[in-house]
């Protein structure tokens, strides 16, 4: 890692840690008033209801990250990371088998065009490297999660090797974003700062995984 990417890396960081404790200071965030009416200290169907309502969010485009807060928010860690986890994998398997459904003669199509100039790398990637291509990218906390799930469905890889990679790659994130909800409803600062760590190993991880990928395709060519 050079160090201007390891310098924006850790300016990352300190942005989410400074942005959970100004959440905590401010008592309120996104979404939680939804989520104090019709979800926390509902039981079963509080929870039933957050899986179902969160599964279509993710199918749709909803930030996954946002997701993990809610839950960390209305359950506390441990629940809530679990929650979010299943809703985040039943959305990623809606849009990607959606897509394979209806959009795989279209993405043909486009790739061989001046859209797919832009696209090709990704999917020939995702193609040859359907566990490890997916995993790296889902440990950055940049990009498009519906467009990722999207863009595999379309292109054809397996769903099997995809959907663990991503169920994988979901976990660091999410335990980091449940995190920062439970900082955020309680007086968490370890929360905080432990998602601020968690967060910077994943971005890590993520990207020695895709430079690995580039070596070994710079020495196939």
């Amino acid at each position: 890692m050079t160090p201007a990417a390891l310098g924006r890396l850790l300016l990352m960081v300190m942005g989410l840690a400074a942005g959970g404790f100004l959440l905590r200071l401010l008592g309120a965030a996104p979404g939680t008033e939804w989520v104090d009416l019709y979800i926390r200290d509902q039981g079963l169907l509080g929870e039933t209801l957050f899986l179902a309502a969160g599964a279509v969010a993710l199918a749709v485009g909803v930030p996954r990250q946002a997701l993990a807060f809610l839950g960390g928010y209305a359950f506390g860690a441990v629940i809530g990371i679990g929650l979010a986890l299943v809703a985040q994998i039943l959305g990623c398997a809606i849009a990607f088998f959606w897509a394979g459904a209806v959009g795989r003669g279209w993405a043909e199509r486009r790739l061989a065009g001046r859209f797919g100039a832009r696209m090709r790398p990704i999917v020939d990637l995702l193609r040859e490297h359907p566990f490890s291509a997916a995993l790296a990218l889902r440990l950055f906390p940049v990009g498009n999660n519906l467009a990722l799930n999207l863009l595999a469905g379309m292109s054809g890889i397996p769903a099997v090797p995809f959907l663990a990679a991503s169920a994988l790659g979901y976990i660091p994130q999410t335990v980091v974003f449940a995190l920062l909800g439970k900082g955020v409803r309680v007086d968490g600062a370890w929360q905080l700062v432990l998602s601020g760590v968690l967060l910077a190993t994943s971005i890590g991880l993520g990207l020695w995984l895709m430079q690995r990928h580039r070596a070994g395709r710079t020495i196939q060519e």
